[in-house]
């Protein structure tokens, strides 16, 4: 089945390069099905990649998806035109009357600041609030995982001595979870952070349970609610080369930063990326899909809460 998604978004020709069925808002309005509704509130600072991203991790699943961009008001993107956004998202006011069966958060670009530092904070903190009541299930990614963790849990975070880097191999703590269906024991996952947060204050929240963590990059998955949130320290979803488009970024504005650990072939730049986490990645979004949004929420989506 195909993702449906704002006609002329340009993920749409990037994706079926790759031969990935997407469909655009126009086809879907013929199809008597009723899709899931899934919001994504985009925090970082390339948009498109970040969307495109995102679909193609979305897209392997069989339901039919209906795709909406949400973005905060309190902070202007500089890294994506103007029309790109006027085109594709919407300000989260004019979407917090809605409901929505699943909402992706991503990561942000402020992790060197206190979260109340956050230009965007008291914004952030309706967004959370509003998810919890309006929103079947919550994927938060990356600074979002750590700041859904810090609101709803009293969770902090701590910085790292250097950047966690790489491909990191994770062990699955409760492998008989939907979440992990058809996963092998170790999975990788790329992370790219500057800070952490710790089991020893997620063990002290009742309701929150660590479900992945990595021998090197510390805790990769927490879950609550049952389901209703996840909360993912790493980026599952990354393509393979943003890692080292990130990389020779930093070091063109000569940025202490280290080669990305478990990455490149015989730890080589110059011999390109080798892909080790792409197939749980898809299997950790189908899943997340179907069996902590699709049967969990309900016909009439209305009924949310």
């Amino acid at each position: 089945m195909p993702l449906t998604l704002p006609d002329r978004l340009p993920a749409i020709d990037l994706l079926k390069e790759e031969n990935i069925f997407v469909i655009d808002s126009s086809r879907a309005m013929s199809q008597d099905i009723r899709p899931l509704r899934i919001v994504i509130l985009n925090l970082m600072p390339i948009k498109i990649t970040t969307e495109t991203d995102l679909i193609r991790v979305l897209s392997n699943s069989p339901l039919q998806l209906e795709l909406s961009f949400m973005k905060i008001k309190s902070h202007n993107s500089k890294n994506t035109p103007i029309e790109h956004m006027k085109a594709f998202y919407k300000d989260f006011e004019l979407l917090k009357h809605e409901k929505f069966d699943g909402m992706i958060i991503t990561g942000a670009p402020v992790e060197h600041l206190n979260f109340e530092d956050v230009n965007y904070w008291e914004e952030m903190q309706e967004i959370f609030a509003w998810a919890k009541t309006n929103v079947t299930s919550t994927l938060y990614i990356c600074w979002a995982a750590q700041a859904g963790l810090y609101y709803h849990y009293g969770v902090p975070k701590y910085p790292l001595s250097a950047k966690m880097f790489g491909i990191f191999p994770q062990h699955t703590l409760k492998p008989r979870l939907p979440i992990f269906r058809g996963f092998d024991d170790i999975f990788y996952m790329p992370h790219s952070r500057h800070t952490e947060i710790r089991r020893e204050d997620i063990e002290k929240v009742k309701g929150l349970t660590i479900i992945a963590e990595s021998e090197e990059s510390g805790i990769s998955i927490v879950m609550a609610r049952e389901g209703r949130e996840f909360f993912i320290t790493g980026h599952a979803e990354y393509s393979p080369l943003t890692l080292d488009t990130e990389y020779r970024r930093d070091l063109a504005k000569n940025l202490p930063i280290e080669m990305p650990r478990h990455y490149y072939r015989d730890d080589q730049p110059d011999k390109g990326p080798l892909v080790t986490w792409r197939a749980h990645a898809n299997l950790l979004f189908t899943n997340w899909l179907n069996y902590y949004v699709y049967q969990e929420t309900p016909f009439d989506i209305n009924a949310i809460h």
